[in-house]
């Protein structure tokens, strides 16, 4: 997978569609249709959308704290 997904994708502006909210959701049709490559793509893809360039430079930061153990 490549460093940085935004790149590779484009919003289509010329797609749209109204559906009802009563109507049943196909979501889970389509993905089941999709490569389990194609679906951690995508994860990836709405993390960087999300976290923004976090998500490519940033890391996980490491927390120690030392705790006195009270003796009772």
């Amino acid at each position: 997978m490549s460093r940085s997904l935004l790149s590779k994708y484009k919003v289509q502006k010329d797609a749209f569609s109204v559906v009802s909210l009563h109507d049943p959701p196909d979501d889970m049709a389509f993905w089941l249709t999709k490569s389990p490559l194609e679906r951690l793509e995508a994860l990836e893809l709405l993390r960087q959308i999300h976290y923004g360039q976090a998500a490519i430079t940033g890391r996980l930061q490491r927390v120690l704290e030392i705790a006195k153990l009270e003796k009772s």
